[in-house]
């Protein structure tokens, strides 16, 4: 596990985005949390959150590190250190339940 976390680290992270349809991000160590309106990835460069309306998850290459979503790109954020994941995680769920 520590030589495919590794290979991982050593990943280039980008993000490339046409018209505001479809969104490619490479250096993603893992999922945390999807659905049609967020995205939640673990990337090289920290934690990035994915916006947007009708997103839904095109392809993931777990080995290279590759993420495709397609659908309206509202906006992305990376997420500070400060927090856990899983704080931010539960708190996406609860502001959904409270709308």
């Amino acid at each position: 596990m520590e030589n495919k976390d590794a290979i991982i680290n050593n990943y280039n992270h980008s993000i490339t985005i046409t018209e505001r349809k479809n969104l490619l991000i490479t250096g993603v160590k893992k999922i945390e949390n999807f659905d049609d309106e967020e995205f939640l990835l673990e990337t090289v460069m920290g934690f990035l959150a994915v916006k947007g309306e009708d997103l839904e998850l095109v392809k993931l290459d777990t080995l290279s590190g590759n993420v495709s979503i397609k659908g309206l790109i509202k906006g992305f954020s990376y997420m500070d250190d400060n927090n856990s994941k899983k704080d931010k995680a539960s708190t996406s769920v609860f502001n959904r339940l409270f709308r």
